[in-house]
């Protein structure tokens, strides 16, 4: 279906939990109370999937919170992937569950997994997740190679301040590694962590720090989303992903479905549209409701301006 401004939206994002192994600064608070007990059932992620696939709706990706904390999650993926006219479903994950989960997630349909890492430094990793442990994180995306899901792609949070003495080291694993490493750049949303002014960098900065990068195009990468960038003989990808500086909202394909039952047309607006419950054509009404209510584009972000959203990320999907 298109919305009305032409855009093919064919992308639905599902947060299937919002609790979380990690409690990263930018995306929860750290006495985040896990609120399981309103998520959607397996059945209604299904049947809503089902709705939005009559509609044209063809990818799909798991997202939380946390979605391999869910319990069940490797069935509901399969079930997903099973659902007529569903092409494609990936998952977003913080990889620390994947060593032990992997193989069943690829067994299940998910041929390709978004991982977060936003730092190579193992005490920077545990401040910046209050307390996670890279090395569980490195392990699931091996065991995310062994089990042959390809590409892997590494999500980066640029955090001036932080991580952009890392930009260049981060880069250099796309040249050795067949990954795909993106950097995005800090949204100000929710009611988290108040970063200071230094801290929102463009991502010009990582072309700045990498000169060598080449732009390319990616028939295949079509979700406008993503300026894609290369290493001389490298065996993978630079993306840049820049909600603030660069105004992508042109291209943009997706909906968000939150754990809690609502469709969100925009990430950054403070609109939801409630289904949980719904069935049917009630149902499928709702979901071109929502497509017809996606906006033209975001309001501005930036260090003083923050986003409409409602909700902390790890509310909405990440």
């Amino acid at each position: 279906m298109k919305d009305s401004f032409g855009r093919e939206i064919n992308y639905l994002r599902i947060s299937v939990t919002e609790d979380c192994n990690h409690r990263c600064v930018y995306c929860m608070p750290a006495d985040a109370v896990p609120r399981s007990w309103n998520a959607l059932k397996d059945d209604d992620i299904v049947e809503i999937v089902e709705a939005a696939a009559s509609l044209g709706i063809t990818k799909f990706r798991i997202t939380g919170g946390e979605p391999l904390v869910r319990p069940g999650i490797v069935d509901l993926c399969a079930r997903i992937h099973d659902v007529k006219g569903v092409e494609e479903v990936t998952m977003t994950t913080n990889g620390t569950r994947l060593k032990e989960m992997a193989a069943d997630l690829k067994a299940a349909g998910i041929n390709r997994v978004n991982i977060s890492l936003d730092t190579l430094d193992e005490k920077k990793f545990r401040q910046i997740t209050r307390g996670g442990d890279i090395n569980a994180v490195l392990d699931g995306m091996n065991a995310a190679f062994e089990a042959g899901m390809s590409p892997i792609k590494l999500n980066t949070v640029l955090i001036g301040g932080f991580n952009d003495d890392e930009i260049f080291k981060l880069a250099e694993l796309t040249r050795s590694c067949p990954v795909d490493v993106r950097f995005i750049e800090l949204m100000p949303i929710g009611d988290i962590h108040q970063f200071p002014e230094r801290a929102y960098i463009p991502c010009s900065v990582v072309l700045e720090k990498v000169p060598e990068l080449v732009r390319i195009n990616d028939k295949n990468d079509s979700n406008g989303v993503t300026r894609l960038y290369k290493l001389n003989n490298g065996r993978g990808r630079v993306g840049l992903i820049s909600p603030l500086s660069c105004d992508f909202c042109g291209s943009c394909n997706r909906l968000r479905l939150t754990a809690d039952g609502c469709l969100k047309p925009c990430l950054h607006s403070f609109e939801e549209i409630h289904i949980k419950g719904l069935h049917g054509s009630e149902l499928q009404w709702a979901l071109k409701l929502a497509i017809a209510h996606k906006p033209k584009a975001h309001a501005a972000l930036s260090a003083t301006e923050r986003s409409q959203a409602r909700r902390d990320m790890n509310r909405i999907g990440g």
